[in-house]
């Protein structure tokens, strides 16, 4: 059948209203429970979040405890935005997707979550590790790269070819990402006496960042194996839980409780001045 709007495009995605958004968000109850899951989750940490650092007085100990703290806050917000229909939209699938033709729901909005969490999820990492800051601000150069690159991806209708290389380069700058947390920011972890706690947080967030990628491979954006939205949604709702809220606990409780650490390594501005002889 012919279709009637064969330039629509992102138009679709512009000119929705949020009214029709919310509305396609309500009607699937799979959709909306994956959202307000997190809604949920991110108002509790908050509140946890906030009486576990009552008693942080270090600087290093408070940089650490403000970014961790920043990554339910914007989660709350973005997920808010997600069940509004702000930052919903719907987008038809260029020639060659699985569902070439039809109009699929975006939820570009989680790519602005990730953008503005993930790098305090790598400021934090970054800051328990002692990485210097040439390190830490490439590391999240190349997060922040990475997510522009990801919208990229769910946004473009002109080419499927295109959304797949936008993907690729996304995948590359994870790469970088990867490479400096199972590398130098592990060696500096060691010499900072912090690799314990890095150790495990940084399993924890290779292994559940590597679910996006393939969830977007898999899911009604990428080859579309897995039709459902809604599902799509939980799968990115779980990992979450897990890489934000669960993450945040674990590092600062461990924080609360080992702030002598963190408070002895190098401070903020990049190391103490060595002393006259």
């Amino acid at each position: 059948m012919h279709n009637p709007l064969p330039t629509r495009g992102v138009d679709v995605l512009l000119q929705a209203s949020q009214a029709d958004a919310l509305s396609a968000v309500q009607s699937d109850p799979l959709l909306s429970s994956s959202l307000w899951i997190n809604v949920a989750l991110a108002g509790l940490s908050i509140l946890l979040f906030v009486y576990m650092g009552r008693n942080v007085t270090s600087e290093r100990a408070k940089l650490v405890w403000g970014a961790t703290l920043m990554i339910p806050l914007v989660s709350i917000s973005s997920y808010l935005a997600l069940l509004s229909g702000l930052t919903v939209g719907f987008i038809e699938m260029p020639a060659g997707h699985a569902l070439a033709g039809e109009e699929v729901m975006s939820q570009w909005g989680r790519y602005l979550t990730w953008t503005l969490s993930t790098p305090m999820i790598l400021l934090a990492l970054g800051l328990v590790a002692d990485v210097d800051r040439g390190s830490l601000l490439t590391v999240i150069a190349a997060d922040i790269a990475m997510c522009v690159t990801g919208l990229a991806a769910a946004l473009t209708t002109s080419s499927y070819l295109f959304r797949w290389a936008f993907y690729a380069v996304s995948c590359t700058f994870f790469l970088v990402v990867l490479y400096a947390l199972l590398t130098e920011w592990a060696a500096s972890a060691t010499a900072a006496g912090t690799d314990e706690i890095f150790g495990t947080l940084r399993a924890l967030t290779v292994v559940l960042w590597l679910g996006y990628p393939i969830i977007w491979a898999a899911g009604v954006e990428g080859l579309a194996l897995v039709g459902s939205v809604g599902l799509t949604s939980w799968g990115y709702s779980i990992l979450d839980v897990f890489a934000k809220y669960v993450f945040s606990f674990l590092l600062l409780r461990w924080v609360a409780a080992n702030e002598g650490i963190v408070a002895r390594a190098r401070d903020a501005a990049g190391g103490a001045a060595p002393a006259d002889d």
